[in-house]
């Protein structure tokens, strides 16, 4: 059995550290050693940004973006269009979305996709307030900007049928090849998905 190399203090670093996504038992080690060697730079300001996270960032109740706010300065922001409603599976998603500028909407966060395998029902989901804004006076299109997994189509056809009643426009974001992809290097399903959504040159 391996003997712990520091105090518990910096093993107990090491263990929050290697929650993260994308850290394992080693880069958290060598992220913690990062943050100990630069205490000053690092480590005083990071501790101090988490403390002031956790007390105030909160999630929009209309939404489900997180902000100091809520509403959050999306929903707050007069230019948004509001006749369109984004729907994306988690915030990281919704900031990817916003970091492209593509399109000025509003958006609705599910927090998750259906999953049979994972025991995600409807329920677990932030569904009834996405069809209570879709029901609202002057809600024109939702867009479903959901992955392409089979969770995600599911998740997208669920949601169709939910607001089905409704006269609004649903539709999804489009599959294929990514600008500069090559398609020696794309998986099958991204090439059958491309070809089915041709379009006119």
């Amino acid at each position: 059995m391996a003997q712990a190399v520091a105090g518990p203090e910096i093993e107990r670093l090491i263990q929050l550290l290697a929650r993260l996504p994308g850290l394992g038992p080693r880069s958290a080690r060598r992220a913690a050693l990062h943050l100990i060697a630069k205490r000053e730079q690092l480590l005083g300001p990071l501790s101090e940004a988490m403390r002031v996270a956790n007390e105030r960032i909160v999630v929009c109740e209309t939404c489900g973006n997180v902000d100091t706010s809520d509403p959050c300065t999306i929903c707050r922001d007069p230019g948004r269009d509001s006749s369109i409603i984004v729907v994306v599976e988690g915030v990281s998603d919704l900031w990817a979305l916003e970091r492209a500028g593509a399109l000025r909407a509003r958006y609705h966060v599910l927090g998750g996709v259906l999953s049979a395998l994972d025991g995600v029902r409807p329920e677990h989901l932030n569904v009834d307030a996405l069809v209570k804004r879709a029901a609202e006076p002057g809600v024109r299109e939702i867009i479903l900007a959901l992955n392409a997994t089979v969770d995600g189509q599911t998740t997208a056809h669920y949601l169709t049928d939910l607001v089905s009643h409704l006269p609004v426009r649903v539709t999804r974001l489009a599959h294929g090849v990514p600008v500069g992809g090559e398609l020696d290097y794309l998986d099958e399903g991204t090439l059958s998905a491309a070809l089915r959504q041709r379009t006119a040159f």
